[in-house]
Protein backbone atom coordinates (compact mmCIF):
# COMPACT_ATOMS: atom_id res chain seq x y z
CA UNK A 1 0.00 0.00 0.00
CA UNK A 2 1.27 3.46 -0.73
CA UNK A 3 2.27 5.65 1.89
CA UNK A 4 1.40 8.40 -0.08
CA UNK A 5 -1.68 9.26 -2.13
CA UNK A 6 -1.78 10.50 -5.46
CA UNK A 7 -5.44 11.70 -6.53
CA UNK A 8 -4.00 13.82 -9.46
CA UNK A 9 -2.40 10.70 -11.36
CA UNK A 10 -5.42 8.24 -10.34
CA UNK A 11 -8.06 10.61 -11.36
CA UNK A 12 -6.71 11.87 -14.65
CA UNK A 13 -5.20 10.20 -17.69
CA UNK A 14 -1.70 10.59 -18.38
CA UNK A 15 -2.24 13.41 -20.81
CA UNK A 16 -1.37 15.68 -17.53
CA UNK A 17 1.18 14.08 -16.45
CA UNK A 18 4.29 11.65 -16.75
CA UNK A 19 5.44 8.91 -14.68
CA UNK A 20 8.86 10.38 -13.76
CA UNK A 21 11.25 9.24 -11.10
CA UNK A 22 13.85 11.40 -9.33
CA UNK A 23 17.37 11.33 -10.62
CA UNK A 24 19.05 9.34 -7.98
CA UNK A 25 22.45 11.33 -6.34
CA UNK A 26 25.40 9.64 -4.56
CA UNK A 27 25.98 11.41 -1.67
CA UNK A 28 23.21 14.03 -0.01
CA UNK A 29 23.39 16.19 2.91
CA UNK A 30 20.90 17.56 5.06
CA UNK A 31 21.20 21.42 5.16
CA UNK A 32 17.59 22.30 6.13
CA UNK A 33 14.86 20.13 7.76
CA UNK A 34 11.80 21.80 9.08
CA UNK A 35 10.22 19.39 12.22
CA UNK A 36 7.61 21.38 12.73
CA UNK A 37 6.23 21.04 9.48
CA UNK A 38 6.03 17.46 9.31
CA UNK A 39 4.60 16.99 12.76
CA UNK A 40 1.70 19.64 11.22
CA UNK A 41 1.79 16.95 8.26
CA UNK A 42 1.60 13.95 10.06
CA UNK A 43 4.50 12.27 7.71
CA UNK A 44 5.65 8.89 8.24
CA UNK A 45 8.62 8.42 9.37
CA UNK A 46 10.58 7.72 6.04
CA UNK A 47 9.57 11.65 5.80
CA UNK A 48 9.80 13.16 9.46
CA UNK A 49 12.92 11.44 10.82
CA UNK A 50 15.69 13.75 9.04
CA UNK A 51 17.87 10.69 8.76
CA UNK A 52 15.55 8.59 7.08
CA UNK A 53 14.18 11.32 5.31
CA UNK A 54 18.10 12.01 3.31
CA UNK A 55 17.05 9.25 1.26
CA UNK A 56 13.89 10.06 0.28
CA UNK A 57 13.83 13.52 -0.20
CA UNK A 58 17.17 14.01 -1.72
CA UNK A 59 15.50 11.55 -4.42
CA UNK A 60 17.40 8.96 -3.85
CA UNK A 61 15.26 6.20 -3.12
CA UNK A 62 11.66 6.33 -3.68
CA UNK A 63 9.23 5.05 -1.12
CA UNK A 64 7.66 2.03 -1.87
CA UNK A 65 4.43 1.83 -3.52
CA UNK A 66 5.03 5.05 -4.47
CA UNK A 67 4.05 6.84 -8.05
CA UNK A 68 6.17 9.84 -8.59
CA UNK A 69 4.96 12.16 -11.75
CA UNK A 70 5.97 15.69 -13.40
CA UNK A 71 2.83 17.36 -14.17
CA UNK A 72 2.06 19.14 -17.86
CA UNK A 73 0.86 22.35 -18.26
CA UNK A 74 1.44 25.62 -20.31
CA UNK A 75 1.49 29.08 -19.50
CA UNK A 76 2.06 32.70 -20.34
CA UNK A 77 5.72 34.00 -19.65
CA UNK A 78 5.87 37.38 -20.24
CA UNK A 79 2.38 37.53 -22.33
CA UNK A 80 3.80 35.03 -24.06
CA UNK A 81 1.69 31.67 -24.94
CA UNK A 82 4.11 28.49 -24.76
CA UNK A 83 4.26 24.95 -23.78
CA UNK A 84 5.80 23.80 -20.06
CA UNK A 85 5.67 21.33 -17.44
CA UNK A 86 8.05 20.03 -14.34
CA UNK A 87 11.02 20.55 -16.49
CA UNK A 88 13.04 20.29 -12.61
CA UNK A 89 10.53 19.13 -10.51
CA UNK A 90 8.77 15.93 -9.29
CA UNK A 91 5.49 15.16 -7.54
CA UNK A 92 6.07 12.32 -4.81
CA UNK A 93 2.51 12.09 -4.01
CA UNK A 94 0.14 13.56 -1.84
CA UNK A 95 -0.27 13.33 2.15
CA UNK A 96 -3.20 13.22 3.70
CA UNK A 97 -4.83 15.28 6.69
CA UNK A 98 -8.09 14.70 8.17
CA UNK A 99 -9.87 16.71 5.27
CA UNK A 100 -6.90 18.35 4.11
CA UNK A 101 -4.70 17.01 1.10
CA UNK A 102 -1.15 18.69 0.56
CA UNK A 103 1.31 17.88 -2.49
CA UNK A 104 4.99 16.87 -1.62
CA UNK A 105 7.07 17.69 -4.34
CA UNK A 106 10.89 17.68 -5.08
CA UNK A 107 12.30 20.76 -6.91
CA UNK A 108 15.45 20.15 -8.32
CA UNK A 109 15.06 16.17 -8.76
CA UNK A 110 16.69 15.82 -11.96
CA UNK A 111 15.19 15.51 -15.94
CA UNK A 112 11.86 14.80 -16.91
CA UNK A 113 9.62 14.78 -20.29
CA UNK A 114 9.15 18.43 -19.96
CA UNK A 115 12.85 19.58 -19.07
CA UNK A 116 12.94 21.77 -22.76
CA UNK A 117 16.92 20.80 -22.73
CA UNK A 118 17.65 21.86 -19.33
CA UNK A 119 19.71 19.86 -16.46
CA UNK A 120 16.48 19.54 -14.52
CA UNK A 121 19.00 20.31 -11.18
CA UNK A 122 18.64 22.97 -8.94
CA UNK A 123 21.17 25.47 -6.90
CA UNK A 124 21.69 25.16 -3.37
CA UNK A 125 21.54 29.09 -3.14
CA UNK A 126 18.07 29.16 -5.14
CA UNK A 127 16.87 26.35 -2.80
CA UNK A 128 17.88 27.94 0.09
CA UNK A 129 16.44 31.19 -1.06
CA UNK A 130 13.23 29.53 -1.24
CA UNK A 131 12.52 28.01 1.37
CA UNK A 132 14.05 31.28 3.43
CA UNK A 133 11.42 32.99 1.71
CA UNK A 134 8.51 30.81 2.03
CA UNK A 135 8.48 30.22 5.82
CA UNK A 136 9.24 34.02 6.20
CA UNK A 137 5.79 34.04 4.13
CA UNK A 138 4.04 31.85 6.65
CA UNK A 139 5.09 33.84 9.75
CA UNK A 140 3.74 36.82 7.94
CA UNK A 141 0.29 35.09 8.04
CA UNK A 142 0.67 34.75 3.99
CA UNK A 143 -0.94 31.73 2.02
CA UNK A 144 2.18 30.25 0.70
CA UNK A 145 3.86 26.87 -0.29
CA UNK A 146 6.21 25.66 2.30
CA UNK A 147 9.21 23.78 2.46
CA UNK A 148 10.21 21.17 4.29
CA UNK A 149 13.61 20.22 3.53
CA UNK A 150 17.25 21.23 1.52
CA UNK A 151 18.74 18.34 0.73
CA UNK A 152 22.65 19.26 -0.48
CA UNK A 153 23.06 17.06 -3.85
CA UNK A 154 26.95 16.55 -3.78
CA UNK A 155 27.26 17.12 -7.34
CA UNK A 156 28.02 19.89 -9.80
CA UNK A 157 25.35 22.59 -11.29
CA UNK A 158 26.32 24.48 -14.10
CA UNK A 159 24.32 28.38 -14.25
CA UNK A 160 27.14 31.46 -15.17
CA UNK A 161 29.56 29.63 -12.45
CA UNK A 162 29.96 26.27 -10.95
CA UNK A 163 27.72 26.18 -8.24
CA UNK A 164 26.47 23.30 -5.61
CA UNK A 165 23.15 21.53 -6.13
CA UNK A 166 20.27 20.95 -4.28
CA UNK A 167 16.97 19.50 -3.77
CA UNK A 168 14.21 21.38 -2.23
CA UNK A 169 11.27 19.38 -1.09
CA UNK A 170 7.71 21.84 -1.63
CA UNK A 171 4.57 21.68 0.34
CA UNK A 172 2.03 23.17 -1.29
CA UNK A 173 -2.52 22.28 -1.34
CA UNK A 174 -1.50 21.72 -5.05
CA UNK A 175 0.54 22.35 -7.83
CA UNK A 176 -2.61 23.12 -10.06
CA UNK A 177 -1.87 26.78 -11.59
CA UNK A 178 -3.37 29.13 -14.25
CA UNK A 179 -1.07 27.39 -17.10
CA UNK A 180 -2.70 23.88 -15.81
CA UNK A 181 -6.17 25.36 -17.03
CA UNK A 182 -4.91 26.75 -20.42
CA UNK A 183 -3.06 23.06 -20.80
CA UNK A 184 -6.28 21.50 -19.84
CA UNK A 185 -8.23 23.66 -22.73
CA UNK A 186 -5.38 23.77 -25.78
CA UNK A 187 -3.46 20.52 -25.45
CA UNK A 188 -6.18 17.82 -24.30
CA UNK A 189 -10.10 17.07 -25.01
CA UNK A 190 -10.42 16.52 -21.00
CA UNK A 191 -11.08 20.05 -19.74
CA UNK A 192 -14.25 18.88 -17.94
CA UNK A 193 -12.52 15.74 -16.23
CA UNK A 194 -10.33 17.91 -15.53
CA UNK A 195 -12.29 21.16 -14.01
CA UNK A 196 -14.09 18.82 -12.08
CA UNK A 197 -11.26 17.19 -10.52
CA UNK A 198 -9.70 20.85 -9.01
CA UNK A 199 -12.63 21.53 -8.11
CA UNK A 200 -13.56 18.67 -6.02
CA UNK A 201 -10.45 19.08 -4.81
CA UNK A 202 -10.35 22.85 -3.78
CA UNK A 203 -13.95 23.81 -3.88
CA UNK A 204 -16.27 20.85 -3.70
CA UNK A 205 -19.26 22.60 -2.64
CA UNK A 206 -19.33 23.76 -5.56
CA UNK A 207 -19.62 20.48 -7.60
CA UNK A 208 -23.59 20.68 -7.21
CA UNK A 209 -23.90 24.20 -8.17
CA UNK A 210 -25.31 24.27 -11.79
CA UNK A 211 -22.95 26.84 -13.33
CA UNK A 212 -20.14 25.45 -11.24
CA UNK A 213 -17.64 26.79 -13.77
CA UNK A 214 -18.38 30.13 -13.27
CA UNK A 215 -18.52 29.81 -9.75
CA UNK A 216 -14.82 28.55 -9.57
CA UNK A 217 -13.44 31.25 -11.49
CA UNK A 218 -15.41 33.61 -8.96
CA UNK A 219 -13.70 31.26 -6.29
CA UNK A 220 -10.48 31.66 -7.58
CA UNK A 221 -10.16 35.22 -8.25
CA UNK A 222 -11.29 35.65 -4.97
CA UNK A 223 -8.44 33.67 -3.01
CA UNK A 224 -6.32 35.70 -5.93
CA UNK A 225 -7.17 38.68 -4.31
CA UNK A 226 -6.87 37.80 -0.78
CA UNK A 227 -3.07 37.00 -1.81
CA UNK A 228 -2.17 40.02 -3.47
CA UNK A 229 -3.33 42.50 -0.55
CA UNK A 230 -1.19 40.37 1.79
CA UNK A 231 1.94 41.15 -0.80
CA UNK A 232 0.85 44.61 -0.93
CA UNK A 233 0.53 44.74 3.04
CA UNK A 234 4.45 43.76 3.37
CA UNK A 235 5.90 44.94 0.51
CA UNK A 236 6.42 41.63 -1.33
CA UNK A 237 7.38 41.59 -5.47
CA UNK A 238 6.75 38.42 -6.20
CA UNK A 239 8.73 38.96 -9.71
CA UNK A 240 7.64 36.43 -11.94
CA UNK A 241 4.31 36.35 -12.26
CA UNK A 242 3.15 34.11 -14.89
CA UNK A 243 0.28 32.38 -15.54
CA UNK A 244 2.19 29.46 -15.00
CA UNK A 245 3.40 30.97 -11.01
CA UNK A 246 -0.20 31.80 -10.89
CA UNK A 247 -1.54 28.90 -8.08
CA UNK A 248 -5.19 27.79 -8.22
CA UNK A 249 -5.06 26.99 -4.31
CA UNK A 250 -4.60 30.90 -3.68
CA UNK A 251 -1.02 30.05 -2.61
CA UNK A 252 2.53 32.43 -3.00
CA UNK A 253 4.48 29.62 -5.58
CA UNK A 254 7.76 30.20 -7.59
CA UNK A 255 10.37 32.19 -5.17
CA UNK A 256 12.86 32.43 -7.78
CA UNK A 257 13.38 36.25 -8.67
CA UNK A 258 10.97 37.59 -5.45
CA UNK A 259 11.99 40.23 -3.13
CA UNK A 260 10.84 42.79 -0.88
CA UNK A 261 10.65 46.34 -1.33
CA UNK A 262 12.21 48.85 0.87
CA UNK A 263 12.23 52.78 0.28
CA UNK A 264 8.24 52.92 -1.14
CA UNK A 265 8.03 53.10 -4.65
CA UNK A 266 5.32 50.95 -6.83
CA UNK A 267 7.48 50.76 -9.48
CA UNK A 268 10.09 48.89 -7.92
CA UNK A 269 11.82 45.65 -9.67
CA UNK A 270 14.40 43.60 -8.88
CA UNK A 271 14.02 40.54 -11.01
CA UNK A 272 16.57 40.41 -13.75
CA UNK A 273 14.73 39.05 -16.85
CA UNK A 274 11.63 41.80 -15.79
CA UNK A 275 13.25 44.93 -18.20
CA UNK A 276 9.82 46.28 -18.81
CA UNK A 277 8.65 46.66 -15.34
CA UNK A 278 5.39 44.15 -16.23
CA UNK A 279 5.47 42.41 -12.73
CA UNK A 280 6.73 45.41 -10.64
CA UNK A 281 5.66 45.76 -7.32
CA UNK A 282 2.63 48.16 -7.99
CA UNK A 283 1.58 46.09 -11.08
CA UNK A 284 1.07 43.05 -9.19
CA UNK A 285 -2.68 43.23 -8.66
CA UNK A 286 -2.92 44.43 -13.12
CA UNK A 287 -1.34 41.15 -13.76
CA UNK A 288 -3.66 39.06 -11.00
CA UNK A 289 -6.58 40.64 -13.19
CA UNK A 290 -4.91 40.09 -16.78
CA UNK A 291 -4.05 36.02 -15.73
CA UNK A 292 -7.62 35.94 -13.70
CA UNK A 293 -8.51 36.89 -17.31
CA UNK A 294 -6.92 33.76 -19.13
CA UNK A 295 -8.36 31.29 -16.70
CA UNK A 296 -11.78 32.60 -17.64
CA UNK A 297 -10.80 32.27 -21.28
CA UNK A 298 -9.60 28.70 -20.43
CA UNK A 299 -12.95 27.77 -18.82
CA UNK A 300 -15.68 29.09 -21.70
CA UNK A 301 -16.77 25.85 -23.02
CA UNK A 302 -17.51 24.79 -19.69
CA UNK A 303 -19.32 28.29 -18.55
CA UNK A 304 -21.84 28.15 -21.61
CA UNK A 305 -22.53 25.88 -24.75
CA UNK A 306 -22.80 29.69 -26.13
CA UNK A 307 -19.71 30.93 -26.22
CA UNK A 308 -20.86 34.74 -26.61
CA UNK A 309 -23.25 33.79 -23.59
CA UNK A 310 -20.28 32.45 -21.76
CA UNK A 311 -17.88 35.35 -22.83
CA UNK A 312 -20.31 37.60 -21.50
CA UNK A 313 -21.22 35.54 -17.93
CA UNK A 314 -17.19 35.48 -17.48
CA UNK A 315 -16.42 39.39 -18.79
CA UNK A 316 -19.23 40.37 -16.07
CA UNK A 317 -16.86 38.22 -13.05
CA UNK A 318 -13.03 39.82 -14.52
CA UNK A 319 -15.02 43.01 -14.58
CA UNK A 320 -15.60 43.00 -10.98
CA UNK A 321 -11.91 42.60 -10.02
CA UNK A 322 -10.92 46.18 -9.43
CA UNK A 323 -13.98 47.31 -7.38
CA UNK A 324 -13.59 44.06 -5.26
CA UNK A 325 -9.72 44.28 -5.17
CA UNK A 326 -9.97 48.20 -4.03
CA UNK A 327 -12.21 47.32 -1.55
CA UNK A 328 -9.81 44.99 0.23
CA UNK A 329 -6.87 46.58 -0.63
CA UNK A 330 -8.26 50.02 1.29
CA UNK A 331 -10.06 47.60 4.13
CA UNK A 332 -6.05 46.37 4.46
CA UNK A 333 -4.45 49.94 4.65
CA UNK A 334 -7.06 50.98 7.39
CA UNK A 335 -5.52 48.03 9.24
CA UNK A 336 -2.03 49.46 9.26
CA UNK A 337 -3.32 52.81 9.86
CA UNK A 338 -5.28 51.23 13.08
CA UNK A 339 -8.37 53.02 11.93
CA UNK A 340 -11.22 50.96 13.47
CA UNK A 341 -13.93 52.35 11.86
CA UNK A 342 -14.25 53.65 7.85
CA UNK A 343 -15.19 56.23 6.35
CA UNK A 344 -15.18 57.85 2.97
CA UNK A 345 -12.06 60.12 3.55
CA UNK A 346 -9.82 56.95 4.49
CA UNK A 347 -9.03 56.22 0.70
CA UNK A 348 -7.76 59.97 0.40
CA UNK A 349 -5.64 59.71 3.43
CA UNK A 350 -3.83 56.39 2.34
CA UNK A 351 -3.30 57.47 -1.25
CA UNK A 352 -2.00 61.03 0.11
CA UNK A 353 0.66 59.05 2.30
CA UNK A 354 1.67 56.71 -0.09
CA UNK A 355 2.90 59.91 -2.04
CA UNK A 356 4.52 61.18 0.65
CA UNK A 357 6.64 57.81 1.14
CA UNK A 358 7.11 57.58 -2.54
CA UNK A 359 8.65 61.65 -2.89
CA UNK A 360 10.87 61.21 0.39
CA UNK A 361 11.67 57.76 -0.37
CA UNK A 362 11.16 56.55 3.06
CA UNK A 363 11.31 52.76 4.06
CA UNK A 364 7.85 51.31 3.94
CA UNK A 365 8.12 49.08 6.02
CA UNK A 366 9.95 50.92 8.75
CA UNK A 367 6.85 53.79 8.49
CA UNK A 368 4.34 51.80 9.39
CA UNK A 369 6.74 50.37 12.83
CA UNK A 370 7.04 53.36 13.54
CA UNK A 371 3.79 54.54 13.44
CA UNK A 372 2.94 51.41 15.34
CA UNK A 373 5.17 52.99 18.18
CA UNK A 374 3.63 56.52 17.90
CA UNK A 375 6.96 57.74 16.66
CA UNK A 376 7.85 59.39 13.11
CA UNK A 377 10.31 58.67 10.71
CA UNK A 378 12.83 60.86 10.20
CA UNK A 379 12.53 61.42 7.16
CA UNK A 380 9.53 63.14 7.33
CA UNK A 381 9.74 64.97 10.71
CA UNK A 382 10.46 68.24 9.55
CA UNK A 383 8.12 68.10 6.60
CA UNK A 384 5.22 70.45 6.68
CA UNK A 385 3.04 68.17 4.11
CA UNK A 386 4.04 64.57 6.44
CA UNK A 387 2.82 66.77 9.71
CA UNK A 388 -0.85 67.90 8.20
CA UNK A 389 -0.72 64.45 6.81
CA UNK A 390 0.24 63.55 10.58
CA UNK A 391 -3.16 65.23 12.18
CA UNK A 392 -5.30 64.27 9.68
CA UNK A 393 -4.54 60.68 10.82
CA UNK A 394 -4.42 61.27 14.61
CA UNK A 395 -7.98 62.60 14.15
CA UNK A 396 -9.10 59.48 11.97
CA UNK A 397 -7.44 57.30 14.60
CA UNK A 398 -8.95 58.96 17.31
CA UNK A 399 -12.14 59.45 16.22
CA UNK A 400 -14.55 56.14 17.52
CA UNK A 401 -12.00 56.40 20.65
CA UNK A 402 -11.13 53.12 21.03
CA UNK A 403 -7.25 53.39 20.29
CA UNK A 404 -6.35 50.11 21.92
CA UNK A 405 -8.52 48.34 19.11
CA UNK A 406 -6.41 50.32 16.47
CA UNK A 407 -3.43 50.02 18.15
CA UNK A 408 -4.33 45.88 17.93
CA UNK A 409 -4.83 46.25 13.90
CA UNK A 410 -1.48 48.19 13.92
CA UNK A 411 0.41 45.31 15.31
CA UNK A 412 -1.69 42.44 13.46
CA UNK A 413 -0.81 44.19 10.03
CA UNK A 414 2.85 45.55 10.51
CA UNK A 415 5.56 43.68 10.71
CA UNK A 416 9.04 44.93 12.11
CA UNK A 417 11.12 42.78 10.16
CA UNK A 418 10.80 41.29 6.78
CA UNK A 419 13.32 39.36 4.73
CA UNK A 420 15.50 42.15 3.98
CA UNK A 421 17.23 41.75 0.63
CA UNK A 422 20.90 42.67 1.83
CA UNK A 423 20.42 40.07 5.10
CA UNK A 424 19.39 37.68 2.45
CA UNK A 425 22.25 38.29 -0.08
CA UNK A 426 24.45 37.75 2.89
CA UNK A 427 23.41 34.48 4.58
CA UNK A 428 22.77 32.72 1.57
CA UNK A 429 26.57 34.19 0.26
CA UNK A 430 28.06 32.51 3.67
CA UNK A 431 25.71 28.92 3.80
CA UNK A 432 27.41 28.53 -0.05
CA UNK A 433 30.46 28.65 1.86
CA UNK A 434 29.59 26.55 4.25
CA UNK A 435 28.70 28.82 7.27
CA UNK A 436 24.66 28.27 8.14
CA UNK A 437 24.59 29.91 11.46
CA UNK A 438 23.17 33.00 9.75
CA UNK A 439 21.07 31.39 7.94
CA UNK A 440 19.71 29.83 10.78
CA UNK A 441 19.91 32.90 13.20
CA UNK A 442 17.58 34.71 10.41
CA UNK A 443 15.65 32.32 10.58
CA UNK A 444 14.74 32.14 13.67
CA UNK A 445 13.94 36.33 13.61
CA UNK A 446 12.06 35.89 10.89
CA UNK A 447 9.54 33.50 12.60
CA UNK A 448 8.16 36.24 15.13
CA UNK A 449 7.98 38.73 12.57
CA UNK A 450 5.52 41.12 14.18
CA UNK A 451 7.40 40.48 18.25
CA UNK A 452 8.63 44.31 19.28
CA UNK A 453 12.34 43.89 18.25
CA UNK A 454 14.85 46.81 16.83
CA UNK A 455 13.68 48.13 13.15
CA UNK A 456 15.74 46.63 10.53
CA UNK A 457 18.23 49.82 8.75
CA UNK A 458 18.75 49.17 5.02
CA UNK A 459 22.58 49.98 3.59
CA UNK A 460 22.09 53.57 1.51
CA UNK A 461 22.04 52.69 -2.54
CA UNK A 462 21.57 48.64 -1.87
CA UNK A 463 18.53 48.03 -3.69
CA UNK A 464 19.48 50.73 -6.62
CA UNK A 465 21.94 48.02 -7.63
CA UNK A 466 20.18 44.97 -6.69
CA UNK A 467 19.19 42.26 -8.86
CA UNK A 468 17.60 38.86 -8.16
CA UNK A 469 17.60 35.94 -10.60
CA UNK A 470 15.11 32.68 -11.46
CA UNK A 471 18.31 30.04 -11.02
CA UNK A 472 17.20 28.04 -13.91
Amino acid sequence: MAILKNSYRDSLSDKFYSDQLPTPVENPETICFNPELAETLELPKELSNPELAIEYLSGKEVLKGTHPIAQAYAGHQFGQFTMLGDGRAILLGEQVVEDDRFDIQLKGAGVTKYSRRGDGRATLSSMLREYLMSEAMFHLGINTTRSLAVMKTGEPVYREQVNDGAVLTRIAKSHIRVGSFEYARYYTDELEAFTKYVIERHDADLLGHENYAIEFLKSVMNRQIDLIVDWMRVGFIHGVMNTDNMSIAGETIDYGPCAFMNAYQPKTVFSSIDRQGRYAFGNQPHIAHWNLAILANSLLPLIHTDEKVAVAQAEEVIQSFPQEYTEKYQHMMRQKLGLVKAEHSDQQLVEDLLNLLEKHKVDYTNFFTSLRFQSIEEKLQSDAEFKAWHSRWREAFNRTNNQSEGSVLMEQSNPIIIPRNHLVEDVLKRATEGDMSPFNALMIKLSNPYKPQESQLVPSEFDQSYQTFCGT
